[in-house]
Parts: C-alpha cells; sequence; structure tokens
C-alpha cells in the first residue's frame, strides 16, 4: 500500500457544512476518499485521527495506518492543511507528510451548486529512497437537491506530477454521493477512477457525535483486486 492512497483518502476529513443534519459541525473537505467543494470555516480548525486496517497478516500484505489532518480556514473561499501519516506494515514504507490547499471558485447556496480546486503535495520524511515527492491537483463541482434529506452529488477529475510506476493512470475521475438519513447520521460513497494509489471505492456512514465532533466509518475497495481493500474509522474535532 501506498501512503500517497491515504493522501487522497484523507487529504484535502469527511462531509461538509452543506449536508442537512451536519450544519452544526464546522465545513470539512472531502466526501469520503475524493475531495469535495467544501470549505473549512473561516479561522476554524479542524483536527482529526485516522485508522486503516488491511485485516491480513503482514506477510500477506496487512497493515495498519494511523494518522492526524489539520485544516484551517484561511478565509470563506480557501483553507489550507497538512496531513502525517504512519503505516506498520512490512516491508516498512516512508512516514509522509502531505500540505495541501484549496479554493472554492463559486458557491450558489440558493441553487445548491458549488466549484472547488486544490492540490497535495506528498512528501516522504523517512525512507526517502523509498518514494519521491510528488502532488495531486484537482478540480471538483457539487450539486445539492432541496429537501431536508436532499442528496449531494460530486464530480470532477484530478491529475498526478511527478515520477510514477509503469502503467500508472495519472489522469482520472472522481464521483461523490452524500445522502442524509436521519438528522445526525449520512451514508457517503465515492470513487477515483484509475490503476494508481488513488483508485479505490468507499462506502460508509459518518454520524454527528456533538456540535463539533464527527465519528466516521468505512470500507475501501481497491480498483486493483481484494489486497487493496481496508477499514477505516476517523474522528474529527472542529475548534
Amino acid at each position: 500500500m501506498s501512503s500517497s492512497k491515504i493522501a487522497f483518502f484523507k487529504a484535502v476529513a469527511l462531509i461538509g457544512l452543506a449536508l442537512s443534519g451536519f450544519h452544526a459541525v464546522t465545513a470539512q473537505s472531502t466526501v469520503f476518499n475524493v475531495p469535495s467543494t467544501d470549505i473549512q470555516s473561516n479561522r476554524r480548525l479542524y483536527v482529526e485521527a485516522d485508522f486503516m486496517a488491511h485485516l491480513s497478516s503482514f506477510e500477506s500484505g496487512g497493515y495498519h495506518l494511523f494518522g492526524t489532518r489539520l485544516v484551517y480556514g484561511l478565509s470563506n473561499r480557501a483553507e489550507v492543511g497538512v496531513n502525517a501519516f504512519f503505516v506498520n506494515t512490512a516491508p516498512a514504507e516512508p512516514i509522509e507528510i502531505q500540505p495541501n490547499f484549496k479554493l472554492r471558485l463559486y458557491h450558489n447556496e440558493k441553487k445548491g451548486f458549488a466549484v472547488s480546486t486544490g492540490a497535495v503535495a506528498y512528501i516522504p520524511v523517512t525512507h526517502r529512497h523509498l518514494s519521491s515527492t510528488r502532488a495531486m491537483v484537482y478540480a471538483v463541482a457539487s450539486k445539492s437537491l432541496k429537501g431536508s434529506f436532499g442528496p449531494r452529488f460530486s464530480l470532477g477529475s484530478y491529475g498526478l506530477i511527478g515520477s510514477s510506476e509503469k502503467g500508472t493512470n495519472k489522469r482520472g475521475v472522481i464521483i461523490g454521493y452524500e445522502q442524509p438519513i436521519t438528522p445526525r447520521l449520512t451514508f457517503v460513497a465515492d470513487w477515483s477512477s484509475g490503476n494508481n494509489d488513488l483508485g479505490y471505492f468507499v462506502a460508509g456512514a459518518g454520524l454527528t457525535l456533538s456540535p463539533k465532533s464527527v465519528l466516521y466509518v468505512g470500507y475501501n475497495i481497491g480498483n486493483q483486486g481484494r489486497g487493496n481493500n481496508s477499514v477505516g474509522i476517523f474522528y474529527g474535532r472542529s475548534f
């Protein structure tokens, strides 16, 4: 497993302010895996703790991932953040930090439409001979349907910059779907196309624990086989 997949998974934390029932939680910045159009609220900080696991032995490709993510709202249109991830597996993988930035280009709350763009850098800190600095750039649009439990759809594309293994797709499509079930519970699913570290489908649920905290649980299915599947648990809090 590559840490750049994790970057996309939590890079640019989970559901945004636009969903019914989640208005009390400060906006975050991905659907589940893929970037959303949301922007962290101005001068507010979002902190998240992540855990992911492929439930096999290390010898069979299993791993445990531990991570943290910080996102700060620079304004009503822009946010910056940094992620850090450690993967416990064999052989060892680099610890990676991932600075990121997002800009909301357009937002019409009345029509339920928004467009954002952003970038994430993947910088190995340890075992630098195993990986190189890379980046991902993306653009995404979203449409929210009216109603107390109206869903939101996201559609966009991404591009990878930097060295990649032979056969890696450097461009792809990103799709997201968010469906409130109750005022506190939402079903979430998204998919990223491509034969690369970002190529996953994920489905799960998000639960509002308090006006400032959320809990998410999801299951990832890799585009390239069951060996890439994993379960994830994420807890986030706004300050």
